[in-house]
């Protein structure tokens, strides 16, 4: 059975596949309700996949707004109410207190937090504004955060536990890149958006530094769609933000958003 579900997963999720059949038979045969930290969303879809592979489990998946990119799930048997059921989700808001003006990015504000001995998977969104940094957590650790953090890249910072409703949502900067391919493979594509030849992209593809969807992918010729979201460890992300024809020679337009 095990064997019949890995073989839907990349071989470096398995023990995250692991992890999440185990909460789903604990839903459904201990009856218990389960709340895991955040996940990314390749996780949450794995997460969800496995529920509906179960007609015993219901699942809830909760970041703290609407749009969030990272999820606690929520299971429980399908005979529990999940509305009212709370994702203990904390607002932490981050301010330069008395230093003013802030020039720090979400790798400075993540790394702080991280530096605290807090794992990953307990931080959801981070919204980096001018004037200091929205974070989301889980809530068993925001009285910890707010006691603790003091400093961000050696500036001293002030923190506060905000109302999940006065939550500052960042819009990402999206760098648009218009681009005529011979294709929509991974490999040629991505060449283009980071400006490296394709043999020296195709290394860190098939090395497993290569996401498309948050899903490791390792082959260089795998084709891109509208939507598909790509991260390559050391260089970035960007998303296809459309497919938009070809031309007169035979060359696919496609339309990039590279974020900045």
């Amino acid at each position: 059975m095990k064997n019949d579900i890995y073989v839907h997963f990349h071989p470096d999720e398995r023990p995250f596949v692991d992890r999440a059949s185990e909460w789903v038979d604990r839903a459904a045969f201990a009856h218990e309700l389960k709340l895991t930290d955040f996940l990314d969303p390749r996780q949450a879809d794995i997460v969800v996949s496995l529920a509906n592979r179960n007609p015993d489990v219901q699942i809830r998946l909760d970041g703290g707004y609407p749009e969030a990119e990272r999820r606690r799930a929520i299971l429980a048997p399908d005979y529990r109410v999940l509305d009212d059921e709370p994702a203990h989700i904390a607002l932490i808001e981050v301010t330069g207190g008395t230093q003013g003006h802030l020039e720090l990015d979400h790798g400075d504000y993540l790394g702080a937090l991280l530096g605290l001995g807090i794992k990953r998977d307990r931080i959801g969104d981070l919204h980096v504004h001018e004037d200091g940094c929205h974070v989301l957590v889980a809530g068993e650790i925001a009285d910890y955060i707010n006691i603790h953090l003091r400093q961000v890249h050696r500036v001293h910072v002030l923190t506060d536990i905000l109302p999940l409703e006065r939550l500052r949502p960042a819009v990402s900067a999206m760098e648009e890149m218009n681009l005529s391919v011979a294709s929509l493979r991974l490999d040629g594509i991505a060449s283009d958006v980071h400006r490296i030849s394709r043999t020296k992209i195709v290394d860190p593809i098939r090395a497993g530094r290569c996401r498309v969807n948050w899903k490791v992918e390792e082959d260089p010729s795998a084709p891109l769609k509208e939507g598909d979201v790509v991260s390559m460890q050391g260089l970035g992300r960007f998303k296809v933000l459309g497919v938009e024809g070809v031309t007169k020679k035979g060359r696919i337009r496609v339309k990039i958003g590279k974020i900045i």
